[in-house]
């Protein structure tokens, strides 16, 4: 694809992603918001190769905007629940990006080329693991059917707002949820709106019914879709004039309930196990958006005392809750009848070790892991918690070897370069500190401090051909992306 090429359809995808955020009231019908959505899949504008190389490069400029959230246990698990979506669906190319953002409000979006985002306060509003996969397998149905493919070519020749302010309004809403986000993709909205809604109809009806079987393929319950949209459309109301994100961009009416009950009801009834890791991430996804620990533990407190829906996940909050107070002793023994009943859970599993190294019993901390590693290898929280112990006791070569055991499954996850940058400095390898400095900072859309990165490593490598023809390569691979960007 040339540059003049992805200068028209990258900011128009960015366009269709994001212009959504507003609209006038009278595009308001049927007690639902009527947005615009992205296209079909019947445009030829860009291959399927085209639409991964721009959603990498949207991916760096929403990292260079918005922080990721450090969760690698909720990461862990939605990227599992996705790619058993994703094994199911329609998808041909079955690449996918996880960004999971650390926010309150109920939001998910898809991105062509493989972008998955996911707000963790999603997990407040799904009230079970089926309803989150059906709002999971629905952007999978809009990567799939590649919706967005029309709508850029419908807006070829139309104006186009400056993904500038489109990226901005975007990062806005991610870090704060404030109005400031609306208002900035408000500024920068433009034409098409009313062709773009009646555009976007046809297409969240399609989605909605390709990820529908998707779920039935993935063996789960096709009746939380019409759940989920209810549990939204209360959730709208309650909000008045600013529902959550997802219904700006996804609009639930009284029709497309109907709609999706009716579809759900031709699929067979039976019985669908619940997730109790589903209801761990959710106990997560409370703390981690609580005003602070200490509310949460009261909340948590009061559904124990209380009549939890929940209990063991109410128990794993609170002690969650304690250990982030660094009242270890406390969360031991709240933690202890659950992680007895279960010892090989692994989210019990890991709060044990931090309360065993908020004891500083680290030798017994890194042996309860590295068991957990050896039932699951290769598992992405298991070691990341490893490197973390063996930074604690000093052993820092062992801890580099941890995130370097990941580079081969994680190696686009930024969050792995940056701790492997901080262990090597520790190490004293102070050109592999320069190295995956540089790696996080290409990841993250910093492209003038990757670049000072990589020429400082050149310094310590001068003598080391094959390292130094990498870090060469690099540098033109460097070039390459920031001609793609900004030539945008």
């Amino acid at each position: 694809m040339t540059l003049r090429c992805r200068t028209q359809i990258l900011p128009a995808l960015l366009t269709l992603l994001l212009s959504a955020s507003t609209v006038p009231a009278s595009a308001q019908q049927d007690g639902g918001l009527l947005l615009p959505e992205l296209g079909d899949s019947t445009s030829t504008i860009a291959s399927r190769a085209d639409e991964h190389e721009l959603g990498q490069t949207w991916l760096r400029l929403f990292r260079a905007k918005v922080p990721e959230a450090r969760d690698e246990l909720m990461y862990d698990y939605l990227q599992q629940l996705l790619q058993r979506l994703a094994d199911e669906s329609e998808l041909q190319d079955k690449r996918l990006d996880l960004v999971l953002v650390n926010n309150p409000t109920l939001n998910a979006f898809a991105v062509p080329g493989g972008v998955v985002g996911v707000h963790n306060g999603i997990f407040l509003y799904a009230g079970s693991e089926q309803e989150l996969a059906g709002v999971l397998a629905h952007e999978l149905a809009h990567l799939s059917q590649r919706h967005w493919v029309r709508s850029v070519e419908k807006q070829k020749q139309a104006q186009i707002p400056t993904m500038a302010g489109l990226l901005a309004g975007l990062a806005l809403m991610a870090t704060t949820g404030s109005d400031a986000g609306l208002a900035t993709i408000m500024a920068t909205q433009a034409a098409n709106l009313e062709s773009q809604l009646r555009f976007s109809r046809e297409n969240e009806a399609e989605a909605d019914r390709v990820g529908m079987q998707t779920m039935v393929n993935a063996g789960m319950d096709p009746r939380a879709v019409p759940a989920m949209f209810e549990s939204m459309q209360r959730s709208a109301r309650y909000m008045g004039d600013r529902p959550p994100e997802f219904l700006l961009t996804h609009p639930v009416t009284e029709k497309r309930i109907a709609d999706s009950r009716n579809r759900a009801e031709q699929y067979p009834l039976r019985q669908y196990s619940s997730s109790a890791d589903f209801e761990l991430m959710r106990a997560r996804a409370r703390l981690a958006n609580a005003e602070n620990p200490s509310v949460a533990a009261r909340a948590f407190q009061s559904e124990l005392q209380g009549d939890s829906r929940h209990p063991d996940a109410s128990t794993y909050g609170l002690a969650l809750a304690q250990l982030a107070q660094r009242q270890f002793d406390a969360a031991a023994k709240t933690l202890q009848p659950v992680y007895q009943r279960e010892p090989q859970r692994l989210a019990y599993v890991l709060a044990q070790a931090e309360i065993l190294q908020g004891q500083q019993q680290h030798a017994k901390a890194l042996a309860l892991v590295q068991a957990a590693q050896q039932r699951q290898p290769g598992n992405y929280p298991a070691t990341t918690m490893a490197a973390r112990i063996l930074e604690n006791m000093g052993e820092y070569r062992k801890a580099i070897q941890q995130l370097e055991s990941l580079l081969d499954t994680h190696r686009s996850q930024p969050l792995v370069w940056y701790d492997l940058a901080e262990l090597r400095g520790l190490a004293g390898d102070t050109g592999g500190v320069h190295t995956a400095r540089a790696e996080y900072f290409i990841l993250t859309g910093v492209f003038d401090k990757a670049r000072q990165q990589l020429t400082y490593a050149l310094q310590f490598y001068q003598n080391d051909g094959p390292q130094s023809a990498r870090i060469h390569q690099r540098l033109r691979e460097l070039t390459e992306m920031e001609s793609q960007t900004l030539e945008i």
